[in-house]
């Protein structure tokens, strides 16, 4: 927009530069010339009185010599022969014009201009005694003509010049007035997308920019404001749950002993731990884990993670004959993902293992650390998923078909696994295990940085990313 404004301006600039300068250039000519024959007629006219009084050739030399023009040998004059016998014609000084347009002069009485070689021949008719006309004749060089032309018309492209350069220097800067605030409202707006809630934009520049900063900004405040009320709202849902949750703990304290009196109070227990965790999540003023751009204590072990989470499933692996394989949880490795989060996304991963395959299905989870990144792999041995594209996508998971398919599924477990996975820069795919099923690979980043813009706003080196992940996902799944 900054160019394009620089743009019109120069062209209207020289439009209009070029409207006055051509018309003032030529008025300037025409000045030049109409001087240079004033003065060749007041050269001629000085002339006048001495032929009034005398035609002798020796007086008439010296008044023409007498003459700024005569001095300079432009100047002639022609007086016709008399009507004495043996009268010649006089000629006295230098001519220039030819003898058809000195007879039209003197016989017409008027004055006039006649084109000669190099210039121009004034020709003057002057009354003598008698009836006839002499004609004085006065020479005007093209130099003359044109004397100072040259000049004026430099000094009116000086001008124009200057006029145009100066145009385009404060159409630039009113172009930049007009283009950084823009650029810091497109920015702000990028901003606001990767989910820096606080971000503003300052009002200023012209009055439209003033008024879509302003927009901006009261629209950012209400995102903000919707985000907390819907916090607030899970909260408040989960908080309902307690009086229901009370009720399933005092009738799991009266089953008894025994495993299955265990495992429901067990159950309870995590139940009610669960609601606890979304409350206090809900009610934060910001989310625990702070996606792209959070802070560095928000994560958390995730091999102890997975191993805490491994031990609560595999009871009920052991009770439906499921073989259960982990592996790559040896060592400490910290993700820039809250505790919580983890435990969502793994517990939505290995319940799909158990709603979605035959009893006696085995699965395993293996862990690998690639240096920039944690890849968390869920395989199992059951039928697989036909769409692995539509079960990514958010609510997609319960249209997939295959075995994780099934009837009753929100689709929702998949699309917690991928938001967590894309917090950190990483993403989540889904293929075929080498037990036989499904593969769910989720790639976490441990180095997490702002995404590069270009100057159109749009994400730039992902496509390099993308090519190290899927080296990494290869290789792994050939040590597979």
């Amino acid at each position: 927009m900054r160019w394009a404004l620089v743009k019109v301006c120069l062209a209207v600039t020289a439009m209009v530069v070029v409207a006055f300068a051509v018309p003032l250039g030529l008025v300037v000519k025409e000045m030049a010339r109409d001087r240079a024959f004033s003065d060749a007629e007041r050269q001629a006219a000085t002339i006048n009185p001495t032929l009034s009084i005398t035609t002798d050739r020796d007086e008439l030399e010296t008044a023409i010599l007498t003459t700024e023009s005569g001095g300079a040998g432009r100047m002639a004059v022609h007086i016709p022969a008399a009507d004495e016998p043996d009268s010649r014609p006089l000629e006295i000084g230098t001519g220039h014009a030819t003898r058809e347009d000195l007879e039209t002069v003197r016989e017409s009485g008027r004055a006039a201009i006649t084109e000669v070689p190099g210039g121009s021949a004034l020709l003057q008719p002057t009354a003598l005694g008698s009836a006839d006309n002499a004609v004085v004749e006065v020479f005007v060089p093209e130099a003359e003509v044109s004397n100072g032309v040259a000049t004026a018309w430099l000094v009116l492209a000086g001008v124009g010049i200057a006029l145009i350069v100066g145009s385009v220097a404060v159409a630039d800067r009113l172009g930049v007035r007009m283009v950084e605030p823009a650029q810091r409202l497109a920015g702000a707006a990028h901003d606001l997308g990767e989910g820096r809630l606080g971000t503003r934009v300052a009002e200023e520049g012209p009055a439209e920019l003033r008024s879509a900063a302003a927009a901006f900004n009261s629209m950012a405040d209400q995102v903000v404001q919707l985000l907390a009320n819907e916090r607030e709202l899970a909260a408040d849902l989960s908080h309902r749950l307690r009086t229901p949750l009370t009720v399933l703990r005092l009738n799991a304290a009266s089953l008894g002993e025994g495993p299955a009196a265990e495992q429901t109070r067990a159950a309870v227990q995590q139940l009610e731990h669960e609601v606890d965790i979304i409350i206090r999540t809900a009610r934060e003023q910001r989310p625990a884990s702070q996606g792209p751009h959070g802070a560095a204590g928000a994560g958390c072990d995730v091999s102890e993670v997975i191993r805490d989470r491994m031990a609560f499933w595999s009871a009920l692996a052991e009770d439906e004959g499921r073989e259960v394989r982990l592996a790559g949880v040896d060592r400490t490795v910290r993700i820039p993902v809250a505790r919580p989060e983890l435990v969502a996304a793994l517990d939505a991963l290995l319940g799909n293992v158990f709603r979605h395959t035959p009893v006696g299905t085995a699965f395993a989870v293996d862990v690998h650390h690639s240096g920039d990144a944690v890849i968390v792999l869920v395989s199992d041995a059951g039928g697989g998923i036909d769409d692995p594209a539509t079960a990514l996508a958010r609510g997609g998971s319960g249209r997939a078909g295959g075995s994780k398919g099934a009837v009753g599924s929100t689709g929702l477990g998949l699309d917690i696994v991928r938001r967590v996975a894309e917090s950190t820069g990483g993403d989540v795919r889904i293929g075929h295990s080498v037990l036989g099923g499904t593969e769910v690979r989720v790639w976490i980043g441990l180095e997490v940085q702002r995404p590069e813009r270009d100057r159109r706003g749009h994400r730039v080196g992902r496509r390099r990313a993308a090519g190290r992940r899927n080296a990494v996902l290869r290789s792994r799944s050939g040590k597979a």
